[in-house]
């Protein structure tokens, strides 16, 4: 028997044992009792009760704390509310109108909301409307609620759900978008052996919902407005057949409609309802606010949160970008990390100590609006306090909705970690890494703040950021000055390298000039100070720092007190791969706020030619004047610089081998001091690095004047990251067990295998491959099983010893293929239990297996449920793999749609959706075995 069925006899038999005057009064079962007799955490009796009152076998009655009964015995409650209208009866569902629930709607709300009941009731069939609003104003809860209407008002039937499109998912795939909204017929590309009805159909007779209807290109507009014209389509490849359907259209925008949409289009949109921001929002709205989603997390923790005066208008003031979605993240964030502190207690109390720094400094933000002031001072009470199960709407459908229960990870960390011994401080340290993980990681997208001082620490040493904090305080208070707000980045950055050439070279100084000299005089009191930095300097590293230094230190003091100035030398970074160059341009672009720097990703498959004139674009783009300089990983985009020239007269210096560290470097010394382009250029050739091992540095030298090729082990997974990166780890922990260094780990994807497997054996010298796939290179291949079996360090001893060692794939039973899947997953991943997952994981596999494979094939296996461990985090960590139209091709589309149907089982028994990227990479990892098998 099930446990969820267990709790339901232990309640049911409890509730018999109450008499009706008790029911009727409002007494039942309590969470706390059910966990007590199952021996469980109240998370998950909590969870096991709200699934029985959503199956209807319980109800919830009495009042604080909320208690089950049996819902056989409703009747008596019914009979009691009739005669007494009792409080604390189970909440009966008002269904005249549903607006009536939304926070502000007698004010800011009102006229979005009488719009949108126009809209909505407007004979015969409703008109179409588009909502706009900033990011986070809630347009896509705003959305359910108008299809809720609908329903309550019998314009929609009960059993029909709202369909949801996003149109970002297709936007540059005209093909991929009319098969997903209109539909296919047989033999309308390759592999459509069966017609396929789209969302359209789906939503006849209902409502669809087209969010980021921005994203949608001219010719999807086109399609769309053309059904809303005369309610006919035709699905993909059925030109002479059309369809009919009845469907109420949704459109939400977070940009100018006028700019992005056809006038066609806007046309055709009657209505346009526009959601004020949260800065728009009455005060009192806005502690409303606070207080429904406090009650949501009450909820879903069944537990009493009371909310100090200070943390309300902390979590008000720390609304700055995100509108009430951040609103809804920071308190998720608190929430979380209360629960984390008061586990065993029955309610929590958060005050201002338990918020983060970030969110203490909406109390500041504040300060200046004395109106809010004064109406919070009227309508504010000492102690907010919200108990589960007040609020009259379900949780708020948007984006930033968290796609599991926080509660449920905290508690089941908790009590594992408890049983291995770790004491509590331990634990919350531990739990508390976990929730700012999860929630930084799931939030990125949505601009909350961003953990500069982490991303400076993995190229930065913490002693050096320690250091630069204290400088910062004293220059401060010495100039009576405020300063840049990257100024602990920047100096951070410059001590670093000082630091790191003093080592390298036995001396740090930068060579002064009179120009310089001549600044210099003209700030004494930065001179001063710069001075100053030089003695702490000194106390924490011994190093005596030169006076033509403490000149440089001067310039970076006064440039980081002024503006930008202009005539700036540009930056362009060119990479392969389809976002390398971008992700590098976005930490500087967040570390230093540069805007003299633009990325050229470049997909494997894109011609030089079309990167040369994808560069030549991006190089007029940041051309002010004083050149341009060029930051490019390998390949002929060294080359360029000359075509470049010649083309726009444009100066131009070409550095190859680009880092994230190089670009933070450049666009340090191009904000910060004043150069030209040869100087800036002989420079970044002798950059070392910020390494935090300021020791390495003559093993860099040393390698740097080897004149052979370096030496490289390439690791291939599915898509480069997850399983590549941990076979790197494994690798070069052995290596550093063996005491060999010169040797690099490059991880890859098995989608760009053999283009990037070319220009890595023009690079480096190739020693082995390992990985999901042979790629039959003239190189030791190592199969990933072999990797993963332990013997990892034998494995590499024996390839450096041996050239001509031959590695034979690893013959496996399948008690040890589980064993070997199942201690990776738990060494790897943060969110997911390895004891739960092994099994869908295992009858997935095996289902793959039997669709595409001849027969087992235990590599196939560790592949690939070592690589669902990474789609699985992803997935929960909203970072999924996406994929390109180019990648998914008529060709290939029907083998992932086939993948996707067998990944259904998969989802429902995890709950969570795979998306379209990761059923891609999924079905590159089959096609590879094939493709194996084959040879």
């Amino acid at each position: 028997m099930k446990r969820i069925e267990k709790v339901f006899l232990f309640v049911s038999q409890k509730s018999k044992e109450l008499g009706k005057e008790e029911i009727a009064s409002g007494f039942g079962i309590t969470t706390k009792e059910v966990a007590a007799a199952f021996g469980i955490q109240r998370t998950n009796a909590s969870k096991d009760l709200n699934e029985l009152v959503k199956d209807g076998l319980l109800v919830k009655v009495g009042g604080r704390p909320v208690q089950y009964i049996d819902s056989s015995l409703v009747p008596h409650i019914h009979q009691q509310q009739s005669m007494q209208g009792a409080a604390g009866t189970p909440h009966v569902k008002d269904e005249t109108d549903v607006f009536k629930k939304i926070i502000g709607g007698k004010g800011s709300m009102k006229v979005p909301i009488e719009q949108a009941k126009a809209a909505i009731l407007y004979p015969p069939k409703g008109l179409n409307c588009l909502i706009t609003g900033a990011t986070g104003s809630g347009k896509t809860h705003f959305a359910h609620i108008m299809f809720e209407f609908a329903q309550e008002k019998g314009l929609i039937q009960n059993q029909q759900e709202l369909v949801v499109f996003n149109c970002a998912d297709y936007a540059h795939n005209s093909e991929l978008l009319m098969s997903h909204l209109f539909g296919y017929a047989a033999g309308a590309f390759t592999g459509a052996t069966k017609e396929k009805e789209g969302l359209i159909a789906k939503a006849d007779g209902g409502m669809l919902f087209l969010d980021e209807i921005h994203r949608l290109p001219p010719e999807g507009q086109e399609m769309i407005f053309y059904f809303m014209d005369n309610g006919r389509y035709s699905k993909l490849g059925e030109s002479a057949k059309e369809q009919q359907a009845d469907v109420r259209i949704i459109c939400a925008t977070s940009e100018d409609a006028s700019s992005y949409l056809l006038s066609t289009f806007v046309r055709r949109i009657p209505i346009s309802i526009h959601l004020p921001s949260f800065n728009q929002r009455q005060t009192q709205e806005k502690v409303e606010l606070v207080r429904l989603m406090v009650g949501i997390e009450a909820e879903r923790i069944q537990r009493k949160i009371s909310l100090t005066e200070d943390v309300v208008k902390a979590l008000i003031g720390s609304v700055t970008y995100g509108n009430v979605g951040q609103l809804k993240s920071n308190i998720q964030l608190i929430c979380a990390r209360s629960f984390l502190s008061h586990m065993d207690k029955d309610d929590i109390l958060i005050t201002l100590e338990d918020l983060t720094e970030e969110i203490k400094v909406g109390l500041s933000q504040l300060a200046d609006d004395r109106q809010i002031l004064a109406d919070l001072a009227q309508g504010l009470e000492p102690i907010m306090e919200v108990y589960p199960d007040q609020n009259v709407l379900r949780p708020l459908v948007d984006s930033y909705e968290l796609p599991y229960n926080l509660y449920e990870i905290i508690d089941e960390k908790a009590a594992l970690l408890k049983d291995d011994g770790v004491d509590q401080e331990s634990i919350n340290q531990f739990i508390m890494t976990d929730i700012n993980v999860h929630l930084k990681s799931f939030y990125k997208d949505h601009r909350l703040t961003f953990d500069i001082e982490n991303k400076l620490a993995e190229i930065v040493e913490q002693k050096v950021i320690d250091l630069t904090k204290k400088i910062y305080e004293m220059a401060k208070n010495k100039l009576n000055d405020s300063f840049q707000v990257n100024f602990i980045y920047a100096m951070s950055l410059h001590i670093s390298s000082f630091l790191k050439r003093h080592q390298i070279e036995g001396h740090g100084e930068l060579s002064s000039n009179d120009s310089i000299r001549k600044m210099v005089k003209e700030y004494p009191d930065e001179y001063e100070v710069a001075l100053m930095i030089k003695d702490l300097i000194f106390e924490d590293y011994q190093i005596t720092i030169p006076l033509e230094e403490v000149d440089y230190l001067t310039v970076l003091l006064v440039s980081l007190k002024k503006e930008k100035a202009t005539g700036r030398i540009g930056i362009v970074v060119a990479a392969h791969g389809n976002s390398t160059a971008s992700s590098m341009v976005q930490v500087v672009k967040q570390l230093f706020g540069s805007d003299n720097l633009v990325a050229v990703d470049m997909p494997i498959e894109m011609k030089p030619r079309v990167a040369l004139e994808e560069i030549i674009k991006a190089t007029e783009l940041v051309n002010h004047g004083s050149g341009v300089i060029l930051l490019v990983d390998m390949g002929s985009l060294g080359t360029f610089s000359e075509e470049i020239h010649r083309r726009t007269g444009i100066q131009v210096r070409t550095i190859d081998m680009v880092t994230t560290a190089l670009v933070l470097e450049v666009a340090r010394k191009t904000e910060l001091l004043d150069t030209d382009l040869d100087k800036l250029f002989h420079s970044l050739k002798s950059f070392r690095g910020y390494g935090n091992a300021l020791n390495q540095g003559v093993e860099l030298v040393q390698t740097q004047k080897n004149p052979d090729l370096k030496r490289a082990i390439v690791a291939i997974c599915a898509s480069g990251k997850g399983t590549a990166k941990r076979m790197k780890e494994i690798i070069e922990n052995c290596l550093a067990e063996i005491g060999e260094k010169d040797l690099e780990v490059l991880p890859i994807s098995i989608v760009e295998m053999a283009s990037v497997l070319k220009i890595l054996q023009t690079d480096y010298q190739l020693i082995a491959v390992t990985g999901i796939v042979d790629p039959k290179i003239d190189v030791q291949y190592i199969p990933m099983e072999l990797l993963f079996s332990g013997e990892a360090k034998q494995l590499i001893q024996e390839l450096l010893l041996d050239a001509e060692n031959h590695f034979e794939p690893l013959v496996l039973d399948e008690e040890k293929t589980w064993q070997i899947c199942e201690e990776y997953l738990r060494a790897n991943f943060t969110f997911i239990n390895p004891e739960k997952v092994m099994a869908p994981f295992w009858t997935f596999v095996e289902e793959l297996t039997t669709l595409f494979l001849k027969e087992a094939n235990q590599a196939f296996t560790i592949n690939l449920i070592t690589h669902l461990g990474g789609v699985v985090e992803r997935v929960l960590r909203q970072d999924v793999l996406t994929v390109t139209e180019d990648q998914l091709t008529s060709e290939v589309l029907p083998h992932v749609e086939a993948v996707e149907q067998v990944a259904k089982k998969l989802e429902e028994l995890l709950f969570i959706t795979i998306p379209p990227g990761e059923i891609y990479y999924i079905w590159q990892i089959i096609n590879n075995t094939l493709a194996t098998e084959r040879k």
